[in-house]
């Protein structure tokens, strides 16, 4: 049994990680630390995990409570990863990072997208980027993981075999996608108060969100990139657009690249956001358009679990050698 420690447990990433932990037959959680819920009891704070942890309080995030740990998840808000990774590092075996600051490999991404210098650049090179269906090889032994966000991962899985096998133009490629608002984190914002995000719809980040160059990094193409916020609590739907090349089936395609993945799912059925609630499963169609000449591809994931939590579990599995499906649902709740 490996022992797990999870830092910014409070936040809906994190209480999504213990969660799913809770149910894994190879890791148990020692730690789950948070800053501003420190002391506070995991129970009292999210009833709906009180039967996993009836005796677990929020620790304050002190580096070296991790001693002695296998396995520590950071589900922390960007730029707080990059302070507390390298004392992270002599302490435990591996780490698996939720947010954004391992993801870009060319440290120059930073300032331009993020507004901020790298503060470890030298540590980028070793960080596998975790998108598994993509990116498998680069898990197994890895040390620092950096899970792929859950936009990236959407757009990623319905672009990247496509343009990986030639089937469209790299460049000039669209990516329209909506998310749940628990992408914005668990802190209140006047933006994502109920009064504000209740029967309304709309598009934010325009022409410069953050993802875009990660996007950019796993489908090897050039993309325009417009998220939108849609009032439900969890899901992300990423429709995306690109010119092909010739007039092979896109959806062949997907479901060539994805025939033997357990946590992807292709078929002709339009994805929906509610098929995957609280599942690790992504949905996926494909279709091109002889009319207009494009093809678009459609991806549905639940953004706390495929798009956050699930996904960095599965990548976890992979870089210390466990079933790759350990702990993991597959099966979405409905209704």
């Amino acid at each position: 049994m490996l022992d797990v420690g999870v830092y910014g447990a409070s936040g809906f990433g994190g209480a999504e990680l213990l969660r799913l932990l809770a149910a894994h037959p190879e890791m148990r959680v020692r730690l789950a630390s948070a800053d501003s819920q420190a002391g506070t009891a995991v129970a009292d704070l999210y009833p709906s995990l009180a039967a996993a942890y009836p005796d677990t309080d929020f620790a304050a995030p002190d580096p070296a409570a991790a001693d002695g740990l296998d396995l520590v998840f950071l589900a922390l808000p960007h730029g707080a990863s990059q302070g507390l990774v390298p004392d992270l590092r002599p302490r435990v075996g591996t780490i698996v990072d939720l947010a954004g600051d391992f993801r870009l490999k060319d440290p120059a991404l930073y300032p331009e997208w993020y507004g901020e210098e790298h503060r470890h650049p030298e540590l980028l090179a070793d960080a596998a980027f975790g998108i598994p269906e993509l990116f498998r090889a680069d898990l197994p032994g890895a040390a620092l993981v950096a899970a792929a966000g859950c936009y990236v991962t959407a757009a990623a899985l319905a672009l990247a075999p496509l343009v990986r096998g030639g089937l469209v133009e790299p460049d000039g490629v669209i990516v329209d996608a909506a998310s749940g608002v628990s992408g914005a984190g668990r802190v209140p914002k006047p933006n994502t108060h109920f009064n504000s995000v209740d029967e309304d719809f709309s598009a934010y980040g325009l022409l410069r969100h953050r993802h875009t160059p990660e996007m950019e990094q796993a489908t090897g193409a050039r993309i325009l990139f417009t998220p939108h916020l849609a009032p439900m609590n969890r899901g992300i739907l990423a429709t995306c657009y690109a010119r092909p090349t010739g007039s092979a089936d896109p959806l062949a395609a997907l479901a060539a690249a994805y025939r033997d993945e357990p946590f992807v799912v292709v078929s002709e059925r339009s994805p929906s956001t509610k098929a995957t609630l609280g599942s690790n499963c992504a949905h996926l169609t494909a279709r091109q358009d002889p009319r207009t000449g494009w093809v678009v591809s459609i991806c549905a994931l639940d953004n706390l679990t495929k798009g956050a939590a699930g996904q960095a579990i599965q990548c976890a599995n992979l870089a210390l050698s466990l079933p790759e499906g350990a702990g993991l649902p597959t099966v979405g709740v409905y209704p």
